[in-house]
């Protein structure tokens, strides 16, 4: 296995790329100057390679009767996204119940996504499982050779929850130097522990091109406001997971969103991704913001089964079976994920979107 070249810590962050911090008080309504490409080294990302703003959904997993993975409903679920607007693909996260997944199933589970999705838009997928460190290097190189563009790394996953940040960063540089030089991102999973990754190390990581991808849960958008300071002009692209944030994070530099309503109604945040910071269309982003920021409560109890059962009832082939504490949805739920259902056709109209699962009939 090709060997990266070990980093000291010094030496680590000598390589951080410049950037400014400053937040611009009082703007609620930033539009992102355009910056495809690294000044210091005209380089550019060689996974997400425009500025088009792009929902990536986290997938959830199609079951059978027998709670295996369905992979003929994956790829329907597949299709389902991509009608809806997806431009890319997070296989084997938290919504894709990879904790209760075993090692074989979440590398089977992103090559069937790979393999199907074909080049079409880029595949991440998490791969940092493992005791030790060189477990997850291991694994991890598993996941790089199943064809995706990324392979993603929980930041709980490399310091224990009392550890400082040296400990975070120092077990980030011996992880790069045991995986060779495929590309790399960040996810601020909240299982075990939400490990918000801190604007120093973000600094760090960034620095180093290998990383190039960011999933930000902070909920925090002067935080994520900083993040994008930083990113801005590196090879990194930073998606958002934080629904009530979605807008203003999009109008501020981040590439896209990726939050669990998109297993709920993907078409509303490809739409908000393209029009976010569209002057002409800003009445209407401000309401559906205000819609999505209500709703996600409501949706995310019994969360990923409610969402199999919303994408049922649009079409989508989907068993309502789960692997995780939620195996069931009480009626009352399944009232408010009708009326949901029904609000969702109501922004579609408003909003001029034809529904996926109508377009796929």
């Amino acid at each position: 296995m090709k060997s990266f070249p070990s980093l000291s810590r010094r030496e680590f962050l000598e390589k951080m790329t410049p950037a400014t911090l400053a937040v611009l008080a009082g703007v609620q309504t930033v539009l992102p100057v355009p910056a495809t490409a690294n000044p210091a080294t005209g380089e550019t990302n060689p996974l997400f390679k425009t500025e088009v703003k792009k929902f990536v959904p986290v997938m959830i997993t199609a079951y059978n009767s027998q709670s295996g993975i369905d992979f003929d409903a994956v790829s329907r679920l597949i299709d389902f996204y991509l009608a809806a607007g997806a431009k890319g693909f997070f296989a084997n996260c938290l919504s894709s119940e990879m904790y209760f997944l075993s090692d074989q199933e979440r590398i089977d589970l992103t090559r069937h996504v790979v393999n199907y999705v074909n080049g079409r838009v880029p595949v991440v997928s998490t791969g940092s499982f493992g005791d030790t460190l060189q477990a997850k290097a291991d694994f991890a190189t598993k996941i790089h050779d199943t064809g995706v563009d990324g392979v993603i790394l929980i930041s709980s996953h490399f310091a224990e929850k009392q550890e400082s940040d040296e400990v975070l960063l120092a077990n980030f540089e011996k992880f790069l130097a045991m995986t060779g030089n495929f590309k790399v991102g960040t996810y601020e999973c909240p299982t075990p522990y939400k490990r918000l990754i801190s604007p120093e190390v973000f600094r760090a990581l960034v620095s180093n091109k290998r990383f190039i991808y960011h999933k930000d849960t902070s909920e925090d958008i002067k935080n994520i406001e900083t993040k994008l300071q930083i990113a801005r002009g590196t090879q990194l692209e930073f998606y958002n997971a934080h629904t009530a944030s979605a807008a203003e994070s999009l109008q501020k530099g981040a590439r896209g969103m990726s939050p669990i309503s998109g297993n709920f109604y993907p078409e509303i945040h490809a739409w908000l991704c393209k029009y976010a910071s569209d002057r002409s269309k800003a009445a209407d982003v401000s309401w559906i913001q205000a819609e999505i920021a209500r709703t996600e409560p409501i949706i995310s109890v019994s969360y990923p089964l409610s969402s199999k059962y919303f994408l049922k009832k649009r079409g989508v082939p989907l068993e309502l079976i789960s692997r995780t504490k939620a195996k069931t949805i009480s009626a009352e739920q399944m009232k408010i994920l009708d009326n949901t259902y029904t609000v969702f056709l109501g922004w579609c109209d408003r909003l001029g979107i034809k529904p996926a699962s109508l377009a796929m009939k």
